[in-house]
């Protein structure tokens, strides 16, 4: 069953000067998690803001757990949770007193609302510091808080937009881990990232959207594959250059590219860091201390030069706020 439904969505600015969505689809079937990655413009932001009706499209259909957006929308948020690239939550407020708001805004009795705020804040890893300000949390602390308000009503499908942005490579793996444990849950996850390492480590299925549609849709280990996966790379003295050349075609078995002016050669390869030790040993054994030596992941750039032949264009989305607050159900 496909808890979200995207059809045909188009959606312009500026008297149709500016197209955010051309004709974009795509669904989620249910207990599973999409990512959608994309550069800044894409149209990443506006398919959530449209899924979780905070935006009208000028065109097409979506249902979200079987109930259409446009006609249906408080249904639809009675249904869902979501988080949008900032903190929506006051900072004036402790984390408790936050919870406790949310829970009323969504119609819990104050004694349901209590019980759920000590739930999520232990489920979060917040408990210690429920009762202090929110302006003394850090920022992984906060996205955290934020995300907890989201899942006040158990919602059977949650948005993330972004819900990364911004924090430390700490933070950014504290709340993967928060993420997977809500998938394990059950929860019905569309995310929209930047990266395609997030995207890798938390996404069923990844959607690549560009210019406002579908260009590319896959596991992780498809989209790879289309951008040559892993490539090895050395950077040696110039002397060393026509040695690493037949250390790297022999590890990798593929066509190397050679950039004289860095004094790199590099190659695709598909056995990861066994193929990192392989060209080691080899370079050792000819005595050659490279400069450098690694494996480089595809990145958002690969993917898309892959994918469309061009580079991801940072441009500024034209709803780049997400709605900092939740439209609340009936």
């Amino acid at each position: 069953m496909k808890s979200v439904i995207a059809e045909h969505l188009v959606k312009t600015y500026r008297k149709g000067e500016v197209v955010a969505l051309n004709d974009l689809s795509l669904d989620v079937e249910e207990g599973t998690v999409l990512g959608v990655l994309g550069p800044n413009g894409a149209g990443k932001t506006t398919t959530v803001r449209i899924l979780a009706t905070l935006l009208k499209p000028d065109s097409g259909h979506a249902t979200v757990a079987g109930i259409d957006v446009i006609k249906h929308p408080d249904k639809v948020r009675e249904q869902i949770g979501l988080s949008g690239q900032y903190a929506a939550v006051d900072e004036t407020l402790t984390g408790w007193d936050n919870l406790i708001m949310f829970g009323r805004l969504y119609h819990l009795s104050a004694k349901a609302a209590s019980a759920r705020a000590v739930e999520l804040l232990e489920q979060f890893r917040l408990t210690e510091s429920a009762k202090r300000p929110i302006r003394t949390y850090s920022g992984g602390m906060r996205r955290r808080l934020d995300l907890a308000a989201s899942l006040i009503v158990r919602p059977k499908v949650l948005f993330l937009d972004e819900p990364t942005t911004g924090l430390d490579p700490r933070g950014r793996q504290d709340m993967w881990g928060v993420i997977d444990e809500l998938v394990k849950g059950g929860v019905t996850l569309l995310l929209t990232t930047q990266y395609l390492e997030e995207a890798d480590q938390l996404a069923d299925e990844i959607a690549v959207i560009d210019h406002g549609k579908v260009i590319a849709r896959g596991t992780s280990d498809s989209l790879k594959k289309q951008v040559g996966g892993e490539r090895l790379e050395i950077v040696v003295e110039n002397e060393n250059m026509a040695a690493v050349k037949e250390i790297v075609a022999k590890v990798s078995g593929s066509a190397i590219n050679v950039d004289e002016g860095l004094r790199q050669v590099s190659a695709p390869v598909t056995t990861g860091s066994k193929a990192l030790i392989e060209a080691a040993k080899l370079l050792d054994e000819k005595g050659i201390h490279p400069l450098d030596i690694g494996l480089k992941r595809p990145s958002l750039d690969d993917v898309f030069l892959a994918l469309t032949g061009h580079v991801a264009e940072e441009k500024k989305e034209e709803d780049d706020s997400m709605t900092k607050g939740r439209k609340r159900g009936k």
